[in-house]
Order: C-alpha cells, then structure tokens, then sequence
C-alpha cells in the first residue's frame, strides 16, 4: 500500500483529513512494531486521539476500510476483513 495514496480515494473524501492523517501515522508508523512496542504505541495514539477529538462513526470505518482494501496487498486486505468481521461482532 502506498503511503496516503489511500487518503485520495473518493471514498473518504467526506471525511475529516485531520482524522484521515491520524490513520495514516498509526497504520504506518506501527507497521514494523514489535508485539512489545505495539502496546505502548497504541496507548499514545489514543491519547492524541482524544487530546484532538478524533473519533470515527460507523459509515467513516466501513469507508476507510474499504478504501484501505482498494490500496492494500491481498494479505492486509485479509487482515482488514478480519478486522472488520471483529467490529461486527461486537
């Protein structure tokens, strides 16, 4: 996936690029984490999330996922349907 070619998409284009920016820094800047730095990475993340107000509605994920899909190699597309298939379940 390139680096924000995602953020492009028409899919997304309705929703907030300051939100779309925050994604983009936590997918790509925890790509090469390990399970040990993952943790303490995600915790700062939401921390910024909040600080900046930045949550998502239900529409704004099904978009983003999708769009991610269009981007992604058939392997992270698999991990987002995962992702995805969790989020129904709740």
């Amino acid at each position: 996936m390139n680096q924000g070619e995602w953020m492009n998409d028409p899919l997304v284009a309705g929703i907030d690029r300051n939100k779309l920016q925050f994604l983009q820094t936590l997918v790509f800047e925890s790509r090469n984490l390990s399970r040990e730095q993952m943790i303490p990475f995600l915790l700062n993340v939401s921390q910024k999330g909040k600080m900046n107000n930045i949550s998502f509605d239900d529409n704004e994920i099904t978009a983003i996922a999708a769009a991610l899909r269009k981007y992604s190699s058939p392997e992270e597309a698999e991990k987002i349907n995962k992702l995805m298939a969790l989020k129904r379940k709740r």
